[in-house]
């Protein structure tokens, strides 16, 4: 007795699937097409935005670095982000009034009025008079914040922070690229819509049941780790690399191009590292792998996530333990969902008649 195919019901040839799919492909280019042209007009917000993490973490590094604190090792300063995340914890989540914030040491200069005296005596000694032989420095802070000069300062600090592009074309190319990546994220509902369309005809009902339940999981999963990267663990990687070249007595040339490919190579790596929960439990539903063995094999398990931070992170391990410390939780929230439901059957058999 031969067995029934998925599609022996089907009333539809070959050909007409191509072209069901072809349809389906054609709307999905359309809306990507129509997406990148809205996104063409606040592209620039968005460029502007993606350059805050790097123009902060250079003006923190390279500008106004406190005297007090300019000799804090790197993890001194880990210690203190932590004593401050944990502080505000207590207070319940109130932000607590920041302490005044130091002042520039690059706008600012410190003269000693009696040194200045006694100099001028000896230049012109008829004019000024010499200063007591007891007299004590008389120190005088002159500040340039708001006069030509200091503002002229400024403005040239600002503008070696901000990053550099080497070609005249350059700007319009990252400009173009970015409005092409915001229109797949703006569209990529009607293009998911329209391959559902073309994939969910040929799934069993028990099947799409997977979909609709597993998907906006999958979703959020994904943008909670881009968004974690982006706007923690970025900054704080900056800052920690940032400070490897003042060690070093080096000074960071960044290129536009360069640093939006950085930082969507690693948003994009945390977005699809944040999917592991759903990929155990893709294992445990067609029965490569039991729940009981993600259990009892915990710690190869935390020696390979060890192993994939390594690999899809930058070279620094600051960046690798915030996005190991996270696989392990979800680590754990996979065993969860696989010990939710025993599985009785794999998800791609059919449902029964």
């Amino acid at each position: 007795m031969s067995k029934k195919d998925l599609f022996d019901d089907s009333t539809m040839t070959f050909g007409e699937h191509l072209e069901v799919l072809r349809v389906h492909l054609w709307k999905a280019i359309v809306g990507l097409v129509i997406g990148s042209i809205v996104a063409f007009y606040f592209s620039r917000d968005v460029i502007i935005a993606i350059q805050t993490p790097i123009n902060a973490a250079m003006h923190d590094v390279f500008v106004v670095k406190p005297v007090d604190t300019a000799e804090k090792s790197q993890w001194e300063a880990i210690r203190d982000w932590f004593e401050k995340i944990f502080s505000r914890s207590k207070t319940g989540g109130v932000e607590i009034a920041p302490m005044a914030k130091p002042p520039d040491p690059n706008m600012f200069i410190e003269i000693d009025a009696l040194e200045i005296a006694r100099n001028l005596h000896e230049r012109a000694p008829e004019t000024f008079a010499l200063p007591p032989e007891d007299a004590e420095p008389a120190i005088v802070v002159v500040h340039f914040e708001d006069t030509p000069f200091g503002k002229w300062l400024t403005g040239m600090q600002n503008s070696s922070m901000i990053p550099r592009t080497d070609t005249p074309d350059e700007a319009f190319m990252i400009y173009l690229k970015v409005s092409l990546i915001l229109g797949v994220i703006i569209s990529s509902p009607w293009i998911f819509y329209q391959l559902w369309l073309f994939i969910g005809a040929g799934l069993y009902s028990h099947e799409r049941k997977y979909v609709y339940t597993y998907l906006p999981l999958s979703i959020g999963l994904f943008l909670g780790g881009v968004a974690f990267c982006f706007f923690g663990v970025i900054p704080f990687v900056l800052k920690f690399l940032f400070e490897f070249n003042t060690w070093l007595g080096l000074r960071p040339e960044i290129k536009m191009a360069n640093w939006i490919t950085f930082a969507l190579m690693v948003s994009l790596m945390f977005g699809v590292s944040f999917q592991l929960p759903l990929v155990m439990l893709f294992l445990e539903r067609i029965s490569l792998v039991s729940s009981k063995l993600y259990r009892e094999k915990r710690r190869h398990a935390i020696l390979v996530i060890a192993f994939l931070s390594m690999v899809l992170t930058p070279s620094d391990p600051v960046s690798m333990m915030m996005m190991m410390i996270p696989l392990c939780v979800l680590y754990e929230f996979g065993i969860l969902l696989c010990g939710r439901q025993t599985p009785n059957k794999s998800p791609f058999e059919a449902a029964p008649a």
